[in-house]
Order: structure tokens, then C-alpha cells, then sequence
């Protein structure tokens, strides 16, 4: 079996209603076994010879009340090989646990703090966690995908996994946060294979914000006089006969809403495709 050899951080913004994981390994798809989270309930990190069944059952005995020590507890207790584990939980009230067993290849370790857990294995040395946890400690009042992938950043600029890079992952939630207000996955981003895959993780958020994040309702532009002759005749050169039919095509979709007014970022993509 082979170690999912591994930095990553579990985080919260209790004020904006959101917990996520963010994680970098020498692993293919590191997305697909470390992160869990649940809105309004917590996130886990399972990792090294990792346990899958950490992420589920932590996030069932966090949503039963338990705290975030108490989880690690349970977990690893019932655990016939957590000395080859590596865990970090934070809890629906921001308090975190971290565990990392004897077994686990070095440099291996946690940190806590106020609203994260951050832990890592087979890293060059400890320097790795100590950025993950320095940056999210600095960064407090930016959103919380970009701190976590601040974190990540300043860990593999610190020395990250001593085998290298291979794989990335970002996983935040926010109740009714996702898509159409249908969802609690507000971002959830996976670099499965990838000689830089941090980069790459940048790259992919960046698209991501572009197509769901949000502009203020203020910023809005209304569309009126020239901007409504401009728009008209963009989307006829388009073959559209509305905004919504475009934005709709365009994957853009969640930055429009009706034919009145127009988010300056759509505005901006009308005009790079016509």
C-alpha cells in the first residue's frame, strides 16, 4: 500500500459559513481519498496509509455532536493500524484535532490553531506545516479558497513532500453555496496528474471564479442608451436573441439575471467572443 505522502489543511470561516480542505501530494488524484467536508458540519483530512472511512464516519460523528478532538479520538481508537495514520479535523464551532501516528514516514506532524488543523507527512521538514498554519493566521479576512490556496503555496515553497509534486486539491462548502443555490459545494477542485499541479490548481480557480463568482449587485450595469445598442447588436453577431440564451451557452449563467442589467464581468466575455 502506498502512502498517501501528503500535506494538506482543514480550515473554516465561521463567519461566512464555510469549511474546506485544501491538499498537495506525490499521489495520484490526492483529491479522490483526502479532502471531506459537509456545510455546517466540519471538514477532514485523511492521509499517509490513509483511511477513507475517516472522512464519511469523521463528518457522522462530527454532525452528532462530537467535537473535533473527540472525532480523532474515536477514529483512531477503533483504528487497528492508526499508527499509520494521519488526521486533521475542524469542527462546525472552528475547534480542530490533529493525529499523526508513530508509523508515519517523517518528517511527519500537526499543527492547530483557532479554526485549523494543518499536517503533513514525508515532507522535508517541518517548515512545511509551519507555513500552512502561518499563512492561514495571516491571511484572516480573504475568502476562504484563496487562503487555502495561499496555504498550499507558501508549504511548497517551504519544502512541501520531499518526493515531489503530483497532485492538488481544493474542496470548500457553504450551505446553498454551490451551484443554483442547489448545492453546499461552492468549490471543489481536483489536479489528478500534474508536474505542477499547484499552478495548475491556480489556473482551474481562476475559471472558477470567473463562471460563479459574483460581482456586487451595485457594480452591475445598466443596460441602457449605448451599453443596450452595444449589447443588442454583440449578441446578434453571436446568433442570440437575449443575454440569458448567451450567458446560458457561455456557461455563464449564474452571473446573469434577466435583461436589465448586466455583471461588468459578463460584459467583459460578451465583448472577447464577439
Amino acid at each position: 500500500m502506498r502512502p498517501v505522502a501528503t500535506y494538506s489543511i482543514c480550515a473554516c470561516d465561521l463567519h461566512a459559513g464555510q469549511w474546506g480542505v485544501a491538499t498537495q501530494s506525490k499521489f495520484l488524484a490526492v483529491g479522490s481519498v483526502v479532502p471531506w467536508a459537509a456545510a455546517g458540519v466540519g471538514a477532514v483530512a485523511t492521509q499517509s496509509y490513509a483511511n477513507p472511512r475517516y472522512g464519511p464516519e469523521g463528518l457522522a460523528l462530527l454532525e452528532g455532536g462530537l467535537s473535533a478532538e473527540e472525532v480523532v479520538e474515536r477514529l483512531t481508537a477503533a483504528d487497528p493500524d492508526r499508527d499509520l495514520r494521519q488526521l486533521g479535523v475542524v469542527d462546525a464551532a472552528g475547534r480542530a484535532a490533529t493525529f499523526t501516528g508513530d508509523g508515519c514516514h517523517g518528517w511527519a506532524g500537526g499543527r492547530v490553531g483557532d479554526g485549523y488543523a494543518a499536517q503533513g507527512n514525508i515532507l522535508v521538514s517541518a517548515d512545511t506545516v509551519d507555513a500552512l498554519a502561518t499563512t492561514y493566521e495571516t491571511t484572516a479576512g480573504s475568502p476562504l479558497a484563496e487562503r487555502l490556496l495561499d496555504c498550499l503555496d507558501a508549504a511548497q515553497a517551504a519544502g512541501g513532500d520531499r518526493r515531489g509534486q503530483q497532485s492538488a486539491a481544493l474542496l470548500v462548502v457553504e450551505r446553498d453555496g454551490g451551484y443554483g443555490g442547489l448545492s453546499d459545494t461552492l468549490v471543489d477542485l481536483r489536479v489528478d496528474d500534474h508536474p505542477l499541479p499547484l499552478e495548475e490548481l491556480r489556473r482551474l480557480s481562476r475559471i472558477h471564479r470567473l463562471l460563479f463568482g459574483s460581482t456586487p449587485r451595485e457594480e452591475w450595469l445598466a443596460i441602457e442608451g449605448p451599453l443596450a445598442d452595444e449589447v443588442r447588436d454583440r449578441l446578434q453577431r453571436l446568433g442570440y436573441a437575449s443575454l440569458v440564451e448567451w450567458a446560458g451557452v457561455a456557461n455563464l449563467e449564474e452571473r446573469v439575471d434577466g435583461e436589465d442589467t448586466i455583471d461588468p464581468v459578463v460584459l467583459d466575455e460578451l465583448r472577447s467572443a464577439s
